[in-house]
C-alpha cells in the first residue's frame, strides 16, 4: 500500500478521534453497515481529494467496507488533519497522501498520486481533482465513470466546464443536496468559521463589527453566529437578491468600500477573487482581523499584503501580522486559508454526517448509473436526499406525519379548488 504522511505513529490519536466522530454521524454508520452487507462497491476505486478530518476519515472507511479501493488526498494545504492520515493508513489500510503544511508541488504530487490508481469514481471538494485530470492527466479517462463534488466553489468550476463542452464525464454536485448545503454550508460554516476565528485570535466579538462578505448559504450561517455571539454584523454582496433578503434579515448591508472603514473583524466567503484588496487594505483601521471561509485562498489578495507591508511577523498560531505606514497592522488568520479547518477542526460530525451520507449514495449511483449518464453536472437524485432526510430525523428520536390519501389527492389534483 503506498502512502505519503507526516508521521505514521501518530495513528493511535487518530483512530480515537476518528471514533469519536462516528458517533456523532448515524446516518452513514447506516450506509456503511448496508454497503458492507451487500458488498456494494467491490471492484470500484474511488479517488478522493476531500479535507482529510475525522469526519472524511469516517466516509472513507464506509466506501472500504462497501469493497472499494479508496485512494485520498488533500483538499488544502492546511486542513489535513495528520493524526488521521496516520491512523486511515495504519488501521484502515486505506492510501493517505496528505500532510498538513504541504507546499504547492507536493500538494499536486499528492493529487497525482491518486489519480496514478487509475481510478473509477472522483470525489472532489473544490475541483482540483477534476481539473487536473482535465488539463494534465487524460491518461486516466478511460477508466472513470463519474465524479461527485462538495462545494460551491467546485460545483461553480464542472458547470463552467460543461457550458464550455470540456467537461469529460458526469459529475453529482452533492453540494446542491438539499441535506447538504442547507445545512453543512449554514449551520456547519457557520459554527466551524466562529470556531476557527475564536481559536486563532481568542478575542470577544460581542461588540465588535463583524463584515461578511456574500450572503450564500455560507454567509448567512456566519453572519447568523456571530450575530449570536453578540457581533455587529454588516455584509456586503454583488447579488441584489441576496443583499435584499440580508436586509431583511435585519443586517446592514453596504459597498465593502464603505465595511472596510469600520470592520474590526473582516471575513469573504463568496468563492470569488480578491474580494478583499488593495483599496480596502487602504481603508482598514489599524488592528483589524481578516479570514477567508471560501474554499480556495484567493479572496483575500494576500500577494498584496507580501510586496507592500513594511514587515511581517507571526504573532500568534494561525495569526500574521502586516506593518504597514505610520504602524498600522492588520492581522491575517490561516494564511487566507480556510479558517475553520487552518485554526479548528472544521464542521462538526453531526453536520457532516447528511453531508458524506449524500457522498457515499451518489457513489453508489455512479458506480450502477455512471455508463448512462451524459457529461453534464446532475443533482443528487430526490430520492437520495429524502432517504437522508428520514434517516437523520429517526437518529434524531424525530417523529413526522405522513400525507393522508386525501391529502395526497388534494395536492395532485387541479380540480378541488376552494
Amino acid at each position: 500500500m503506498l502512502y505519503d504522511v507526516k508521521d505514521i505513529s501518530l495513528y493511535e490519536k487518530g483512530k480515537l478521534r476518528i471514533e469519536w466522530a462516528r458517533r456523532e454521524m448515524p446516518v452513514l454508520e447506516i450506509i456503511k453497515n448496508e454497503f458492507k452487507k451487500n458488498n456494494t462497491l467491490k471492484g470500484c476505486k474511488i479517488g478522493c481529494c476531500l479535507h482529510v478530518t475525522t469526519e472524511t476519515a469516517n466516509l472513507m472507511i464506509a466506501l472500504k467496507e462497501g469493497g472499494a479501493e479508496v485512494f485520498l488526498c488533500a483538499s488544502n494545504p492546511l486542513s489535513t488533519q495528520d493524526d488521521v492520515a496516520a491512523s486511515l493508513v495504519k488501521n484502515y489500510g486505506i492510501s493517505v497522501f496528505a500532510i498538513r503544511g504541504e507546499d504547492r508541488d507536493t500538494y499536486y504530487d499528492h493529487l497525482n498520486r491518486v489519480l496514478d490508481a487509475k481510478v473509477n469514481i472522483t470525489m472532489d471538494d473544490g475541483g482540483d481533482l477534476v481539473s487536473t485530470i482535465m488539463k494534465e492527466r487524460n491518461d486516466v479517462l478511460d477508466e472513470i465513470i463519474g465524479g461527485t463534488e462538495e462545494t460551491t466553489t467546485g460545483v461553480i468550476r464542472f458547470k463552467s466546464m460543461e457550458k464550455e463542452g470540456v467537461l469529460k464525464y458526469p459529475i453529482i454536485a452533492v453540494n446542491d443536496a438539499m441535506t447538504k448545503h442547507l445545512f453543512d454550508n449554514r449551520y456547519g460554516t457557520g459554527q466551524s468559521t466562529i470556531d476557527g476565528i475564536i481559536r486563532a485570535t481568542n478575542i470577544l466579538l460581542s461588540g465588535k463589527n463583524f463584515v461578511v462578505s456574500g450572503y450564500g448559504w455560507c454567509g448567512k450561517g456566519i453572519a447568523m453566529r456571530a450575530k449570536g455571539m453578540g457581533a455587529k454584523v454588516i455584509i456586503t454582496e454583488t447579488d441584489a437578491i441576496k443583499a435584499i433578503e440580508a436586509t431583511m434579515d435585519g443586517f446592514p448591508v453596504m459597498k465593502m468600500e464603505d465595511a472596510s472603514k469600520i470592520g474590526d473583524i473582516f471575513v469573504t466567503v463568496t468563492g470569488n477573487i480578491h474580494v478583499i484588496r488593495q483599496e480596502h487594505f487602504n481603508n482598514m483601521k489599524d488592528g483589524a482581523i481578516i479570514a477567508n471561509s471560501g474554499h480556495f485562498n484567493v479572496e483575500i489578495d494576500t500577494n498584496y499584503l507580501e510586496k507592500h507591508s513594511l514587515s511581517k511577523r507571526v504573532i500568534r498560531e494561525s495569526v500574521e501580522e502586516y506593518e504597514f505606514k505610520e504602524g498600522k497592522k492588520l492581522y491575517l488568520l490561516g494564511e487566507g486559508r480556510l479558517i475553520n479547518l487552518a485554526a479548528a477542526e472544521g464542521h462538526p460530525a453531526s453536520v457532516m454526517d447528511m453531508s458524506f451520507a449524500n457522498q457515499a449514495l451518489a457513489a453508489e449511483y455512479l458506480f450502477k448509473e455512471g455508463k448512462n449518464l451524459e457529461n453534464k453536472v446532475y443533482s443528487v437524485p430526490e430520492i437520495i436526499d429524502k432517504r437522508i432526510a428520514s434517516l437523520k430525523l429517526k437518529s434524531m428520536g424525530i417523529s413526522i406525519d405522513n400525507l393522508t390519501k386525501e391529502q395526497e389527492d388534494y395536492l395532485s389534483s387541479w380540480k378541488i379548488g376552494t
